[in-house]
């Protein structure tokens, strides 16, 4: 797919905002800190297309612009500190904003599986510059030769998690439309501590700071991680999920049945393990992120603005996730889950602020190039699962009607999943995940193996 390039610029906020240097929790500075892709589909109307005063590249600029008023921080650009701490500088140098065309037609990205067109269709990102250049949001728009448009994003994980990425892009919709913006994000990151001293030693162990296993009889993640990778987006309907559902609760002895998310999730790391061909005794983690907005006391606002999240890991034996039931790994998913509590995230984010440098637990930029062997990874033989499921992820509206398809852009790492919720409404859900190419056929075999459609 060819793309050309129309237009390039840099957006500011159309007011005057705050100015100045923001410090960042420890959530915004660990983890996966490069830009996260989201690219959306659409259809517009014949009858928007020719009685729209405005194209559509004006009107998301202008929208833009008004937005960042209320999101200023997006306009602004990491800078370094000492420890390989970070901190956003308020500078208002803008979001990049680009709009383009190609001549084929959308109906050729099929179902909107993640494939190579996506690399033309979201804007990529110079990680060669400094960080001190880098946009934290950049936006294109591609029309395509019949008519419909994609709109992606690429947008720094050290500036939002996912709700807040998609509370923007909400009220920027909102905007392009016409109306007046729904709800104030929360910019105050003191609420999370942000610019604190550490208030105490950890209290809890905190596995998700350690080296994740690496594959028996290898010293390193090297070879992993020079492997050949591929994406699938596989299709769970209801049926589907309850028989998961069922599954996983055959033999529980807690209070409360498992939920779809924790089915799915055990099931994920289970069908990972046989795919990859583990022995009974290869250890292996599965890492997960908690919204922990309402786990604080108080809690935070919903519309807290910035990383208000908390990496758990679950820890076992391959031959354990393989050979018992379904409510094992399950029930492993839930206890590293409930275990995240006020006292609990306050002892991580001490034991953050407790050492000298965050070096180990970045992977900045790393994601795009697979010779940063000191990056963390989680490939083989192991496992992250992000859940998107409760997010407002489709029916965007800028104005030409709502996206057709929504998809994750990219998942270039081994082993990194996201559960989204199906677009049809009808209770189904969609794993997209990345494995190594040699496992991925495996891995559908097994996973569907005991889920007829």
């Amino acid at each position: 797919m060819k793309v050309t390039i129309k237009k390039c610029c840099l957006v500011e906020p159309a007011e005057a905002t705050w100015s100045g240097c923001m410090a960042l929790t420890e959530s915004d500075q660990t983890g996966f800190l490069t830009h996260v892709p989201t690219i959306y589909f659409y259809r517009p109307s014949l009858n928007w297309l020719t009685s729209s005063k405005q194209t559509m590249f004006e009107t998301l600029k202008a929208s833009l612009s008004r937005a960042l008023v209320h999101f200023y921080p997006l306009a602004g650009r990491l800078r370094w500190l000492d420890g390989s701490r970070l901190e956003l500088d308020c500078n208002g140098k803008g979001v990049e904003l680009i709009e383009a065309r190609t001549e084929s037609d959308l109906d050729e990205l099929g179902d909107f599986s993640p494939s190579p067109h996506f690399d033309h269709l979201i804007p990529q990102m110079n990680y060669s510059s400094p960080i001190e250049e880098i946009p934290l949001l950049s936006v294109q728009l591609t029309e395509f030769r019949c008519g419909g448009v994609t709109l992606s994003y690429n947008i720094s994980h050290a500036a939002t998690d996912g709700q807040s990425a998609l509370h923007f892009i909400t009220e920027w919709a909102r905007l392009a439309r016409g109306d007046p913006l729904a709800e104030e994000p929360v910019l105050d990151r003191k609420l999370f501590r942000a610019g604190e001293p550490p208030s105490a030693r950890p209290r809890f162990e905190h596995a998700q700071f350690d080296p994740p296993p690496l594959p028996m009889g290898q010293s390193s993640s090297e070879n992993e991680r020079r492997k050949e990778t591929t994406t699938a987006m596989l299709r769970l309907t209801k049926a589907q999920l309850e028989i998961l559902r069922n599954e996983a609760n055959g033999n529980i002895t807690a209070a409360r049945g498992y939920s779809r998310y924790e089915a799915v999730t055990g099931h994920l790391w289970r069908s990972a393990c046989v795919a990859r061909g583990h022995t009974r005794d290869q250890p292996t983690s599965l890492g997960l992120c908690v919204d922990v907005r309402r786990r604080m006391k108080p809690p935070l606002p919903d519309r807290y603005f910035g990383n208000a999240i908390i990496d758990v890991v679950a820890r076992s034996r391959a031959g354990e996730l393989m050979t018992r039931p379904l409510g094992y790994a399950t029930g492993k998913v839930r206890e590293v889950i409930d275990g995240v509590t006020c006292e609990y995230v306050h002892s991580a984010i001490d034991y953050l602020k407790n050492l000298e440098d965050l070096s180990e637990l970045q992977d900045i930029h790393a994601l795009r190039t697979k010779e940063a062997a000191g990056a963390v990874f989680y490939g083989n033989p192991n496992l992250w699962v992000i859940s998107w499921i409760s997010l407002p992820l489709t029916g965007v509206d800028f104005g030409w009607g709502k996206d057709t398809a929504m998809t994750p852009g990219a998942h270039a790492g081994d082993g990194d999943s996201v559960i989204l919720p199906g677009c049809d409404g009808d209770g189904s859900l969609v794993v997209a995940i990345c494995l190594q190419s040699e496992f991925m056929e495996g891995f559908k075999k097994f996973f569907y193996q005991n889920i007829p459609n």
